[in-house]
């Protein structure tokens, strides 16, 4: 019980926010007339079930008018279930695309909110495959939600509808044993209630292990998914690894587990099959066998027997629902909890930024330098990477960082650009500030080539003859006619045209600072000279921050800052120029 309350506040927490959104009345209004075709539906049953013994007395009593007139209201009622049944249909996916856009929208604002996303993979990824989480959890969450409540609304007012009819037609067919007729008030609710209790008993202790399978087996595919995807992204370098052996294995080991779990699934399922069904078709003959005696007897007619067995039918489809629906709740169990899980990592993403100890990223009014004081900056697990009492950016200066590899430096561009919350110390910018950090392998969305160039800008800030401008000054003159051609760039692109595409990135969006993780890198010495050279002239008041190790980047630069091993971390200090010859 306390699982299924635990459950149940999660359901609650994750649908609240809809009916309170700005979609809220819609929303509202939708839900109602879904639940009120579902009363509908449940009305016209119990209108077919009285049908039953007035159709069946008539064929026992040959009476062709009452015949006749059971055909004329039987198709009155199959047309009113028919549109009911459309409309509801129809309403509900309306519904269901209302609700999933809300959500959608909410879970990628979160996600994709300052960083965050970033964060929660710097904690160890909790949520793991967001990208299904968004895409899949959420449209099983949604149509689950609506078809396993309107299930449970429908059984049980089914079942408060057909209990009252059940307990009369007890009284008028009582229960007949070994020729004797034993009056019990309501047997056959006692009796359809025994055999739901233990039909629900059963199904629960033999198919409780599907709820964690099924969050597993959606865990391996997405994980299977994802690694198909990053094989794509990095065919080159397979290729040229000749890394195709080493794929497929890991491909194999990956699909492996799906296989591995869905055989669990399967045999798991198979034995819950053996009993729902076996279980479903002998609740087929159970009440002929309660009441069919009292038939007999002559104590009853046939259309009692039929109205019997039809109330039976559907007193017992709402008490056994659970069992029917074993298996979608237990896939919809796990996407809740895939759902509440990924909810919990983007809290605790959050929190990094919130939480103190911190680095801080704070705007200062007016004009001036960056200013960062007293930064440690840490890795996720607390142990310090790299620290610096005071360092200072002032506008348009030019400064080289050097150190050995993976020593921090890129780790304290991102503590400077506000991604990187693990440490503590101060950083502030002026405000108003425009920040543009390059790394070494740039991004670029699958869209046009004037779309990927002028990322993160809307599409139109910038006109085609301006990029096409640019493109050709960073060395691309054959793609600033194939501005509107779509592709995935980094696929397409090598690195070194890669990186060319990402200067003129820049040069576009025009910082006030304009950091380079090794953003030249894949260049040879010369075509990073030209980008450097054509960095200063259009950018003339911007700072600059480079990371590099080529002695060649001094010429560029007016100020050298060095990162070097400490007893506990890193420490960034100024040398000059000159000492970098030596």
């Amino acid at each position: 019980m306390q699982r299924l309350f635990s459950s149940l506040a999660t359901i609650w927490q994750l649908s609240l926010p809809y009916f309170r959104s700005e979609d809220r009345w819609p929303g509202r209004l939708l839900l109602a007339a879904v639940i009120g075709l579902e009363l509908s539906v449940v009305a016209v049953t119990v209108a077919l079930n009285y049908w039953y013994n007035s159709f069946y007395t008539a064929l026992q009593n040959r009476d062709v008018a009452g015949f006749w007139w059971n055909i004329g209201v039987f198709c009155v009622l199959a047309a009113i279930y028919t549109v009911v049944a459309v409309y509801q249909t129809y309403l509900n996916q309306w519904l269901q695309i209302r609700w999933r856009r809300f959500m959608t929208q909410t879970y990628l604002r979160q996600w994709l909110n300052t960083a965050n996303h970033y964060r929660m993979q710097l904690v160890g990824d909790a949520a793991d495959n967001p990208d299904q989480r968004i895409a899949e959890d959420l449209q099983m969450f949604v149509q689950s939600t609506l078809s396993i409540g309107l299930g449970i609304l429908n059984s049980v007012v089914t079942l408060i509808s057909f209990v009252v009819i059940l307990w009369n037609l007890s009284a008028a067919a009582p229960l007949h044993l070994f020729g004797k007729q034993l009056d019990i008030p309501g047997y056959l609710v006692w009796a359809a209630l025994l055999y739901a209790v233990i039909g629900t008993t059963l199904t629960h202790l033999i198919g409780w292990r599907l709820i964690p399978l099924n969050f597993q087996q959606q865990r391996y595919e997405a994980d299977f998914r994802f690694n198909l995807v990053r094989t794509r992204e990095n065919s080159e370098q397979i290729a040229a690894l000749h890394g195709e052996a080493a794929e497929r294995e890991r491909h194999g080991g990956r699909f492996g587990l799906v296989v591995g779990n869905w055989l669990d699934i399967m045999r798991r399922t198979k034995k819950l099959t053996f009993f729902t069904a076996s279980y479903n078709q002998a609740a087929q003959i159970f009440p002929y066998v309660m009441a069919g005696p009292a038939y007999l007897a002559g104590i009853t007619q046939l259309g009692d027997l039929m109205q019997t067995a039809n109330t039976f039918d559907k007193v017992q489809s709402a008490l056994l629902y659970f069992l029917k629906a074993y298996t979608e709740i237990a896939q919809y169990q796990a996407v809740v909890q895939r759902l509440a899980g990924f909810e919990n990592a983007i809290e605790a993403g959050r929190a990094l930024a919130l939480n103190k100890p911190t680095v801080e990223v704070l705007p200062r009014a007016g004009a001036g330098e960056i200013a960062i004081e007293e930064l440690t900056v840490r890795l996720p697990q607390g142990k310090p990477l790299i620290e610096t009492k005071r360092l200072a950016f002032a506008p348009g200066e030019r400064v080289l960082f050097n150190g050995p590899s993976g020593i921090g430096k890129s780790t304290l561009f991102r503590a400077v650009t506000g991604i990187w919350p693990f440490g503590s110390g101060r950083v502030t910018v002026p405000e108003d500030a425009k920040i543009l950090l390059l790394p070494q392998r740039p991004y670029f969305p699958v869209a046009s080539l004037a779309a990927a160039v002028t990322y993160p800008a809307r599409v139109g800030t910038f006109d085609e003859a301006k990029i096409a401008e640019v493109l050709t000054a960073v060395g691309l003159p054959e793609w600033s006619n194939r501005l509107g051609e779509e592709a995935h760039w980094n696929r397409m692109l090598s690195l070194g045209e890669q990186q060319r595409l990402a200067i003129a990135r820049a040069l576009l969006a025009e910082p006030d600072y304009l950091l380079l993780d090794e953003a030249t890198a894949s260049l040879d010495e010369a075509a990073e000279a030209q980008l450097y050279r054509l960095l200063h002239e259009r950018l003339k008041n911007a700072t600059i921050v480079s990371i590099g190790h080529r002695s060649t980047l001094h010429a560029f630069h007016s100020r050298r800052v060095e990162v070097v091993s400490g007893v506990e971390s890193a420490q960034v200090r100024d040398v000059p120029l000159a000492s970098a010859a030596e």
